[in-house]
């Protein structure tokens, strides 16, 4: 197949190694605003060229990958399905959920498969938990903790534009709960505070949070997330039920040091960026990706799974400014 890419940058970039790398992906057309960035595609992956996203869809492509910044996610889209091709896009949808529920609404009907970028789903722990819960291995679940801690913050352009920690970060760990648990979230309480880059406090945004999360069948979920990690990038989860617990993420590279006498668990280099923890989930999603667009598979991860992790993300956001619980269904009627 024929796989078109807009947007170059590191994680286009990345895309576009992993698919020509794929044995169902037989060509590609690349386009970016940067002319050098295209160039350099084409010249390491022999793909084609295109001089704008039309032109690109004009080319007879058989699947469209969005790596463009955000704000042109929702055109990008629409212009994708309008012209029948089906649509991987990282996420978010757009930048407010406003916009992302317009787009859902643009392509709802339309037949044509849009996957949204949430790779924790195709990490092979994540994907185990989920089948230890669907097939009871653990009991009734009470407890869920869910982890995502960055080694450093990112640039002060990129957190002015981020929209804050629970809508560009935690927004990972909301998805992967609904995906593993398979329940629903009803009502949150979130927490954050500042305690390092300075840049971070005056974007009006904290750059370490916890959030307790109500499921509608009662289970608790925590989540904790923080820009300042300096051992490595750490993402974990833990399920507890009455019949037994598992984790995920408890590898040789965990970037945790254990104190506790004669333990040298674990002994690896911890992990120390997001590309590298989920390095074979991302090949996973795009070889996911492949079949969707052969039609072989529905998509794995829609606009309505995407916009469902954005609610829970607004909730926690509402909830750390006003110091209260939350619940979805307020955020949903605001």
């Amino acid at each position: 197949m024929r796989i078109g890419i807009l947007g170059l940058g590191r994680i286009g970039a990345f895309h576009a190694e992993t698919l020509h790398g794929l044995d169902a992906v037989e060509s590609l057309v690349v386009a970016d605003p940067l002319a050098d960035a295209a160039k350099a595609a084409a010249e390491r992956f022999g793909a084609e060229v295109a001089d704008s996203p039309e032109a690109l869809l004009a080319a007879g492509v058989d699947g469209l990958v969005v790596a463009a910044a955000t704000d042109a996610h929702p055109a990008l889209i629409r212009a994708g399905v309008e012209a029948g091709v089906p649509v991987f896009c990282e996420k978010p949808v757009a930048r407010t959920m406003a916009e992302g529920v317009e787009v859902l609404k643009a392509v709802r009907d339309s037949g044509v498969p849009v996957q949204i970028g949430y790779n924790r789903r195709f990490d092979a722990g994540f994907a185990a938990a989920r089948a230890a819960v669907r097939a009871g291995e653990l009991g009734t679940l009470h407890t869920v903790r869910s982890t995502t801690l960055d080694p450093a913050p990112p640039p002060a352009a990129y957190i002015a534009a981020s929209g804050g920690i629970f809508r560009d970060c935690s927004v990972h760990d909301f998805d992967v709960i609904r995906w593993v648990t398979g329940r629903e979230v009803t009502e949150v309480y979130a927490v954050g505070g500042n305690r390092g880059a300075d840049y971070i406090r005056e974007a009006g945004d904290a750059d370490t949070t916890g959030a307790v999360l109500t499921l509608d069948d009662g289970t608790i979920a925590v989540v904790s997330n923080s820009r300042h990690n300096a051992r490595g990038y750490d993402v974990r989860m833990e399920l507890h039920g009455f019949r037994d617990s598992i984790a995920v993420g408890l590898d040789d590279k965990l970037p945790l040091r254990s104190v506790e006498p004669g333990v040298t668990f674990p002994s690896g280099t911890p992990h120390d960026f997001f590309m590298d923890r989920f390095t074979d989930a991302y090949r996973a999603e795009l070889g996911a990706f492949t079949e969707v667009v052969a039609g072989a598979r529905p998509s794995p991860c829609s606009i309505e799974d995407a916009l469902e992790a954005g609610w829970i993300a607004e909730a926690c956001t509402l909830s750390l400014h006003e110091h209260r619980p939350v619940t979805l269904a307020e955020v949903r009627q605001a």
